[in-house]
């Protein structure tokens, strides 16, 4: 056995050759998939989110059950083919599973996270009037 490798056994042995050219790929657009319960967050006002954050962190599933009120209000959600009332009872769902659980920690940490979700849904919102405003 011969201790160093013959010539062209070294790209067989899974070294990269140096003469491939990289794949050139392009993405076109990513799009995220979102759940109906996921989807139904409604688009908020943005000191509205912060307060259904706050409310979410420290009473599991307060902030979601607020949120789901505005949905009534008129906010919209990514779920444009629902009916209100629909879209209404997925947050009210949404906050039960939230409170339900939030005894074994999963619910609060699920409520966390919705509320940080509210959020960057205002920004969004918030960066999408800003740039309407621009043109």
């Amino acid at each position: 056995m011969d201790p160093f490798p013959k010539e062209g056994e070294g790209a067989a042995a899974g070294e990269p050759s140096r003469g491939a050219a990289p794949s050139s790929g392009v993405v076109v657009q990513v799009r995220e998939k979102k759940g109906p319960l996921r989807a139904a967050i409604p688009y908020m006002p943005f000191p509205v989110a912060v307060i259904c954050l706050f409310l979410n962190t420290f009473v599991p599933g307060l902030g979601t059950f607020v949120s789901a009120f505005t949905v009534l209000c008129g906010a919209r959600t990514d779920l444009p083919d629902r009916h209100m009332c629909c879209v209404f009872w997925l947050n009210i769902a949404a906050a039960l599973i939230q409170i339900l659980t939030a005894i074994v920690m999963v619910g609060w940490i699920m409520s966390i996270f919705w509320g940080m979700d509210m959020v960057i849904l205002a920004t969004e919102r918030r960066c999408r009037a800003a740039d309407g405003d621009l043109h």
